[in-house]
């Protein structure tokens, strides 16, 4: 007796069980007419992450860490605005961390 039957038979019941799971997942499209609303939101987080933004991000904490430095700021608000802006460029990792917990995957 051959055991690449047996083997077909479990890779192809494994490829049904695959099949029917994702079968079931449902897909979201898009509302009619939210195309110039997801290009708009697309065009301000390309905005809001791109290279203005890093730009802006990395002269935010090298001006903090020198006022941190000469003692014109407390190293708590120095440590705020470094912490903002660890949670605005983490925002797409956030969500979807917050989101796989929600739902259970």
């Amino acid at each position: 007796m051959s055991k690449t039957p047996l083997l077909g038979r479990i890779v192809s019941g494994a490829t049904l069980a695959f099949a029917t799971t994702a079968g079931a997942q449902s897909v979201q499209l898009d509302p009619a007419g939210s195309s110039p609303i997801l290009s708009a939101v697309g065009w301000l987080q390309g905005t809001l992450l791109g290279n203005v933004a890093t730009t802006l991000a990395v002269i935010a904490v090298g001006a903090t860490g020198l006022m941190m430095l000469t003692g014109r700021i407390d190293w708590r608000r120095g440590a705020t605005v470094i912490l903002g802006c660890f949670i605005v460029f983490g925002a797409a990792a956030i969500v979807g961390g917050i989101r796989a917990v929600a739902t259970g995957g």
